[in-house]
């Protein structure tokens, strides 16, 4: 059963939805930290690892009656606040937040 609120003016009903946002460099960006990452993991005797790219990952909860309504709301966030578009670009996943389930940090 998914979590479900009434909203402030009992006219409907939200459900709870959590987002796992990823954000990326582009990939005409150079990735310093990737690249750093890369040549560790070459030092460590991993010769396999290749095109290292470290990026973000967010998760947060939105209130929205439908899903679609729920990712309309998480691309305005990305699209606003969490990515640069100039440089980055991301994606996510939406699930309905589950009654008493606890969320993965």
């Amino acid at each position: 059963m998914n979590q479900v609120l009434q909203t402030a003016n009992g006219t409907g009903a939200q459900t709870v939805w959590t987002a796992l946002v990823q954000v990326w460099l582009k990939p005409s960006v150079f990735d310093p930290q990737g690249r750093a990452v890369e040549e560790a993991l070459h030092t460590l005797g991993y010769a396999a690892a290749a095109q290292v790219r470290v990026g973000k990952c967010m998760q947060l909860q939105v209130r929205a009656a439908r899903e679609e309504e729920a990712a309309d709301l998480v691309r305005q966030m990305c699209d606003q606040v969490l990515c640069n578009p100039v440089m980055e670009t991301y994606t996510f996943t939406l699930r309905a937040k589950a009654d008493g389930a606890e969320d993965a940090p």
